[in-house]
């Protein structure tokens, strides 16, 4: 009975198993595979890494061009820097901008900060020697220089500073380009831009955008 009850069960187990696949067949299900891998790659690139891109530029020139293109500014149709990056000012006649540990000062290519502490003795000496430069550049008293005039920012590229310290600057660049202190001042205030949202960071005036509105200023006579 139970010879006739296994003989079907051996039989039936014996022609579960099927022989393994030959070298070829793996081959072609390989292959399959790495087609489809290959096509999925390709359409991912072409929808991810080109369409997409040229959407997302497209969108920006049509809804904000200038931000999109770099938030570039002009002076008679040549670029002269942008808004989002600070410049190196010499000279009694600019307003200064924040120090910068980028490079050589405010290189885009190398952005960063000093990574000096801030118990380094180095960063007490130079920022003590900044202030007393400040101070007497603007014939101002020490106590008067705010923290941003003598510390680079992180980035190195910070490009502006706060009211305080453009306000201070007014009475020698009003010097060096033989223009009324009022009117100096008058543009520092309406370069004043307000936090964003009204509660968001704080008042500030971008340096270069300032600047080249002095020089408007100095090249119409101050009128």
């Amino acid at each position: 009975m139970s010879t006739e009850l296994g003989a079907p069960a051996d039989q039936a187990a014996s022609a579960a198993i099927s022989p393994p696949p030959s070298g070829a067949a793996i081959a072609t299900i390989a292959g399959r595979q790495l087609l489809v891998a290959l096509r999925l790659l390709i359409a991912m690139t072409i929808v991810l890494g080109i369409g997409y891109p040229l959407v997302v530029l497209g969108v920006g020139q049509l809804i904000a061009p200038n931000a999109a293109n770099g938030s570039l500014l002009t002076v008679d149709g040549r670029a002269v820097g942008s808004s989002l990056i600070g410049q190196e000012f010499d000279g009694d006649q600019w307003f200064a901008g924040r120090p910068s540990a980028a490079g050589d000062g405010y290189d885009a290519l190398s952005s960063g900060g000093s990574n000096l502490s801030a118990d380094s003795p180095e960063l007490l000496e130079l920022i003590e020697q900044r202030r007393a430069d400040i101070a007497a550049a603007n014939g101002v008293d020490a106590a008067r220089v705010p923290a941003e005039a003598v510390t680079a920012s992180a980035s190195g590229l910070d490009p502006h500073i706060s009211p305080e310290y453009a306000l201070l600057q007014v009475n020698r660049v009003a010097d060096a380009r033989g223009l009324p202190a009022d009117q100096v001042h008058d543009l520092v205030e309406s370069h004043i831009q307000g936090a964003a949202l009204g509660f968001i960071g704080q008042e500030r005036v971008n340096v270069l955008e300032l600047n080249l509105a002095l020089e408007q200023l100095s090249a119409s006579g101050g009128g």
